[in-house]
């Protein structure tokens, strides 16, 4: 059984010499590694989407890419003719939505765990010396911008729903047909979204926040209780709303190449 000491050096080892610090012998660099690759290869492809400004539409069913909404274009398959920002905007609509969503993710707290240890190795993972020499913490610049999140929680509140809506508008498509795949997969994807914001810890803060007695605002605890359950799995949500976010894009991008038909239920 660990002493206390020892518990005290493992969750605190940062502050102890190299040589110090207990080496662990499992394989604790996979976690890191699985998120190095999984989340730096999301935000490659997610530059590659937002800069090539094409097939984010289809034109046969009505599906828009999550990285084009809310559709900025008078007709979301080119960039001709602007009815939100005007003629002046010549470059991918895509650039005036990233940064609302992205910010989101970024400042995330679970997120940053992730890539902090995954990119930075601040710190690597339990136990393991950290690669940066000092630990300044995010009160500095560029990391005491991280206090924003609750800032990006607002801005994107509308999303889900806007990408909601685009699911709805697919219904009863061109082809003449009700339903397709997409339509569920576009459901999907705004649902997983909506759960994902809502399980955020900022989230169970504006439920719960700055209550000394919770029982006076039953509704609140009720919401509290009912955000606590889904924060509980924000890690799962987080990673399983972002790779459906990449898997819907890719969908809707192959449809648009006429790589495949969608699958049309009714």
């Amino acid at each position: 059984m660990a002493t206390v000491t020892e518990d005290l050096r493992v969750t605190d080892s940062r502050h102890l010499s190299p040589s110090v610090v207990p080496r662990r012998n499992d394989r604790w660099w996979v976690s890191p590694l699985i998120t190095l690759v999984v989340l730096g290869g999301f935000v490659i492809y997610g530059l590659y989407v937002t800069f090539v400004n094409n097939h984010y539409f289809s034109n046969k069913y009505d599906y828009l890419s999550p990285f084009y909404s809310p559709c900025l274009a008078a007709e979301c398959h080119g960039a001709v003719s602007w009815k939100l920002i005007g003629s002046w905007w010549t470059i991918s609509p895509a650039l005036l939505i990233l940064p609302f969503p992205l910010g989101f993710r970024m400042t995330c707290y679970y997120y940053r765990k992730a890539y902090y240890r995954a990119f930075f190795l601040s710190p690597p993972a339990c136990a393991v010396p950290d690669a940066p020499k000092r630990y300044k913490g995010e009160s500095r610049f560029p990391l005491i911008l991280q206090n924003v999140h609750r800032i990006f929680f607002y801005l994107v509140l509308p999303f889900p729903f806007l990408l909601l809506w685009d699911a709805i508008k697919s219904f009863d498509g061109p082809d003449g047909h009700f339903m397709g795949l997409g339509t569920v997969i576009l459901i999907v994807n705004a649902l997983l979204l909506g759960v994902y914001t809502l399980s955020c810890h900022s989230c169970r803060h504006v439920c719960g926040g700055r209550l000394d007695v919770m029982s006076s605002k039953p509704s609140r605890l009720r919401a509290w209780r009912f955000v606590t359950k889904l924060n509980d799995h924000h890690m799962a949500i987080a990673w399983v709303s972002l790779v459906f976010v990449a898997f819907t894009d890719v969908y809707i991008r192959l449809l648009s190449h006429n790589v495949f038909s969608d699958p049309r239920f009714f």
